[in-house]
């Protein structure tokens, strides 16, 4: 069976709020999500939050994430 996280349990495995979470996802650089039903509940899956911070990933303060989205 696929899992799928909740915004909230999302969150809490990056360490940031549900406020955060959200404005990255209204700026563009969110890691991907799903859009589930009528009500739009948002779902993440686990391996797209992980590759999205294997992104993130820099070598110095200097450097830019290799891939802003």
């Amino acid at each position: 069976m696929l899992s799928l996280w909740t915004q909230r349990e999302t969150a809490e495995f990056l360490r940031l709020t549900e406020r955060t979470l959200e404005r990255l996802r209204v700026a563009g650089t969110r890691p991907k999500f799903i859009r589930i039903g009528k009500i739009k509940a948002i779902r993440y899956r686990p391996a797209d939050v992980e590759a999205w911070v294997a992104s993130r990933l820099v070598g110095s303060t200097s450097e830019e994430a290799d891939n802003a989205a």
